[in-house]
């Protein structure tokens, strides 16, 4: 007979995760033989460059990489990231204190507040914003206190409007520009803001730049740390996944304040052995190679953005064209819930998209969409909408 062994209670209280169950019903409905055009999700569809593969083909094949690497891993990799910082964004970074190697960015956002929150502390969320900023919290039993991100601010928090206690109960915050699901921008003035308003608080800074290369009409992303007193009050955790559509290698880093990179690796040593060598080999050859596949992926993201945004509009949808990341942030219609609109789009259209609630109380009456297929795919879905007669 099998034990039904219970969960912990720290498992117990993780969030539940919102998307699964749309993940369900697209299964449903692909099974049952219906055409699905998937933009629900953020899993970029694009290889990833030739250049950067072969690095690993050939860096596989290594016997120094068929050992353990060293714990917080080779000092070529952050070598790497340290000299991209300096041309990418004319910041300087200390490859020895001030650089962690994560096992993709997701790892390293849960992490963190385990490294720097006690039960019971307060953690200053986007709301909406990326839910596993929630698992970490949880996972910290820590208390999130939500930043309401809306378009009247241009989804950016409005830190006048932080209650003085909240503030000064706060150890960390989340932030995130380019902006999953918004697909807002921030400026360098906006992160002035912020170094001031952590320093002030005593606030760790997190800024997960997972779209830090994804940015459109000719302006690029700010980095956080191109802003002055930056690295007193926190990091940047950049990814692989979005600018070299490595998602699937796992891999991405910390870079910013030197005590909070201390805490990442202190973490990282109890729970991992070391990223396997040929992926570090990948990624610095990624850094340090040609960018063109770079500026080629950003281009292609625009052309699909220009051209679902303008099959919307032809349908009477107004929708607002995003300044960054591979999302647009639709409005529902009036009358309509994000999840209510979201199943009618899918039983009807066939189309998945993504509903703004699940993204925090402040995502209803949005849905975000993924421009994750071709140019076709993306009209065609706005046809079909368009067939629904909602507009």
């Amino acid at each position: 007979m099998t034990i039904e062994f219970p969960f912990s209670e720290l498992l117990e209280q993780l969030p539940k995760q919102f998307f699964a169950s749309l993940v369900a019903k697209v299964g449903e409905k692909i099974k049952a033989g219906h055409d699905v055009i998937n933009l629900g999700q953020g899993n970029p569809d694009q290889p990833t460059p030739k250049h950067i593969v072969e690095a690993m083909q050939r860096a596989a094949v290594n016997p120094k990489y068929h050992k353990y690497s060293p714990f917080q891993g080779y000092s070529f990799l952050k070598e790497a990231v340290a000299a991209f910082y300096a041309r990418e964004y004319g910041v300087e970074v200390d490859p020895t204190r001030e650089v962690a190697i994560l096992f993709g960015g997701k790892a390293g956002l849960v992490e963190l507040p385990l490294c720097l929150v006690n039960p019971g502390d307060v953690v200053l969320v986007p709301d909406p914003g990326y839910p596993d900023y929630w698992s970490g919290i949880a996972l910290a039993r820590a208390r999130m206190e939500m930043m309401p991100l809306v378009v009247e601010q241009q989804f950016l928090p409005d830190y006048s409007a932080i209650p003085a206690a909240v503030a000064d109960q706060a150890k960390l915050m989340f932030l995130n520009y380019p902006n999953n699901p918004t697909g807002a921008t921030a400026t360098k003035e906006f992160f002035a803001e912020t170094v001031a308003f952590a320093a002030k608080h005593g606030i760790a800074v997190v800024h997960d730049f997972a779209y830090g290369a994804i940015g459109f009409d000719g302006k690029k992303p700010v980095s956080f740390l191109e802003v002055d007193g930056a690295k007193d009050v926190g990091v940047e955790i950049y990814t692989f996944s979005k600018t070299y559509n490595m998602a699937g290698w796992r891999v991405a880093f910390a870079v910013g304040n030197e005590r909070i990179i201390r805490a990442l690796e202190l973490l990282q040593d109890h729970l991992y052995v070391s990223l396997f060598g040929a992926v570090q080999e990948a990624a610095a050859a990624a850094l340090l190679g040609p960018q063109d596949c770079v500026n080629e992926l950003v281009a292609l993201y625009e052309a699909r953005r220009n051209a679902f945004i303008a099959a919307l509009r032809e349908i009477g949808w107004e929708a607002p064209a995003p300044s960054g990341s591979f999302f647009a942030w639709l409005p529902v219609p009036k009358g309509w819930s994000s999840a209510e609109f979201a199943d009618v789009l899918l039983e009807r259209a066939h189309v998945a998209v993504a509903p703004g609630i699940g993204f925090g109380e402040h995502g209803e009456g949005y849905v975000r969409v993924g421009l994750l297929t071709d140019e076709a795919r993306l009209c065609e879905a706005a046809e079909r909408i368009g067939r629904l007669g909602l507009f």
